[in-house]
């Protein structure tokens, strides 16, 4: 079934409070009423709910807001309603206009339908990001069939079929941005659904871009390294060594670096820029 918009689907909001909307300006942008870009769906736009009253923002809700104050229209899908609404409720704070999507990417009929309802709320569509990834699991001896094909049914087979709509509809200019991680360059881990997944991705983003060229569509993978964000919280309480990493820079990352790593492969100042991975890790994969 297509994913579905709770009320009116345009928010009218004001900023909540206790929500993190600091980060760096982002560079050259998309075009004010125009160009390609400032219409923009971003498939997993909300951030995982925490109890902790400093929580940080999530990665798609970073990019949603950070798309909006560059001028994009932006729909926030994601299976979380209220988390859906919260990030529309930022985007509109930044002046820029949000509608809220609903559904869930694990279901194919919902991956194939989410670019048409975006255009539809949205009046067409310029960009695709498609940020939802889970991990079932451990290691190769507790790691199920069912753990990997529902990994697989997530963190891949939602992002071809998203995909495939949106080079079927797009014009000239568009772009596409998938969201994997490190572990798709090197295991770390620990789930090699997880893993496999995501490695998965740059094979993906590579034949879309390749076929999207010929339209004029990009694509681009940005690949984060040790990101903290609330999802990142939680997997660092239950492997306490992940918060101990060597990482080179000496520190995570946060959502909003990986948000302008993603703005700049959506805007035209990325046009040149198609079928690469893009590492935000602070040189994880250095080492």
């Amino acid at each position: 079934m297509p994913c579905r918009r709770p009320g009116s689907g345009e928010l009218r909001g004001r900023l909540r409070g206790g929500v993190p909307l600091a980060g760096p300006g982002v560079g050259p942008g998309f075009e004010a009423g125009g160009g390609h870009g400032h219409r923009l769906l971003v498939v997993g736009a909300g951030t995982q709910p925490s109890p902790d009253p400093d929580a940080p923002v999530g990665n798609g809700r970073a990019v949603s807001v950070l798309a909006g104050r560059e001028g994009a229209a932006v729909a926030c899908l994601d299976r979380d309603a209220e988390a859906a609404r919260t990030t529309a409720e930022l985007v509109e704070a930044e002046g820029a206009r949000a509608a809220v999507l609903v559904g869930d990417v694990a279901d194919p009929a919902v991956a194939s339908s989410v670019v048409a309802d975006a255009a539809d709320v949205l009046d067409g569509l310029d960009g695709l990001v498609l940020n939802v990834g889970i991990g079932r699991g451990a290691r190769l001896g507790g790691t199920s069939a069912e753990d990997w094909d529902t990994t697989f049914a997530v963190n891949v087979r939602a992002h071809f079929l998203a995909a495939q709509a949106a080079v079927a509809r797009f014009e000239p200019g568009a772009a596409i941005v998938f969201v994997g991680s490190v572990a798709g360059l090197q295991p770390g881990s620990g789930i090699p659904a997880y893993d496999a997944s995501k490695a998965a991705l740059g094979g993906l983003c590579r034949h879309v871009a390749l076929e999207g060229a010929r339209r004029g569509i990009r694509a681009n993978v940005v690949a984060p390294g040790l990101i903290d964000t609330p999802l990142g919280r939680l997997a660092s309480a239950g492997r306490p060594s992940r918060a101990r990493t060597p990482v080179p820079l000496g520190r995570q990352g946060s959502a909003w670096e990986v948000a302008e790593a993603v703005v700049w492969l959506l805007s035209a100042a990325a046009a040149y820029v198609t079928g690469q991975v893009l590492a935000v890790d602070g040189g994880l994969t250095l080492i």
